[in-house]
């Protein structure tokens, strides 16, 4: 029976996709911010692939479907911000300004983590694209000669960290200005927490989606200046 459905061109999809509608119910009914549906459907994944003895590429061979629409997914997320095109307008200047400093501080951190633990250079440039969106930092991480597949997971943990921190780092740090909420959401954690952040209000997912255009852009210039540093 698990012969049939692994050689099934969709398995991965359905599979993929089970995993994360079995994530979403478990936040609905446990309302707990850990239980994101994406960390959870990640470890759902990995426990039945090892549960069953299904090799990886069985599943990737069928998952990689879904990753066709990562870029248009992306894309998408211009509606919002469209709708409050006029708080960009208004506020234009401290968007940007946040959205470097964001930027900044993420290369910044990976440059001192990499000095403390005396990471080789792949190493460090795997990490550099860590707080941008999954379609820019895979490209990020090839032309710079770092290691993809684990740029990939350092970004969805970031990600997810993300969304499960944001809200309670907003409270903590005092922050209820709803733009400058989504500029450190989305500069931090990419599409990921921008979903936590559409959840917080409309006016913090559109400068969260904002953040990932602008954050992604920068970082392709920022990360090869810092990758000249170590």
């Amino acid at each position: 029976m698990v012969d049939f459905f692994t050689q099934s061109v969709f398995f991965g999809v359905f599979l993929s996709l089970g995993a994360y509608f079995a994530g979403v119910w478990f936040k609905r009914n446990w309302k707990l911010a850990i239980l994101n549906p994406l960390l959870a459907a990640i470890l759902l994944t990995i426990v039945l692939l090892w549960l069953f003895g299904i090799d990886e590429s069985a599943y990737q061979s069928g998952a990689k479907y879904l990753s066709y629409l990562l870029t248009p997914a992306t894309v998408c997320l211009a509606i919002p911000l469209y709708e409050q095109f006029e708080q960009l307008k208004k506020n234009w200047l401290a968007i940007l300004c946040g959205v470097v400093s964001g930027m900044l501080t993420s290369l910044c951190s990976i440059l001192l983590f990499a000095v403390l633990f005396r990471l080789d250079h792949n190493t460090y440039v795997t990490l550099l694209p860590k707080s941008i969106t999954t379609a820019i930092g895979m490209g990020v991480s090839e032309e710079l000669g770092g290691y993809v597949s684990v740029t990939v997971a350092v970004i969805i943990i970031t990600g997810v960290l993300g969304n499960v921190c944001a809200e309670a780092a907003c409270k903590l740090f005092r922050i209820t200005d709803p733009i400058a909420k989504g500029i450190a959401i989305g500069s931090a954690s990419h599409a990921i927490g921008t979903s936590k952040a559409m959840e917080l209000g409309q006016i913090e997912g559109a400068m969260s989606s904002l953040s990932i255009v602008l954050s992604g852009i920068l970082t392709v210039l920022g990360a090869n200046l810092f990758a000249c540093l170590w």
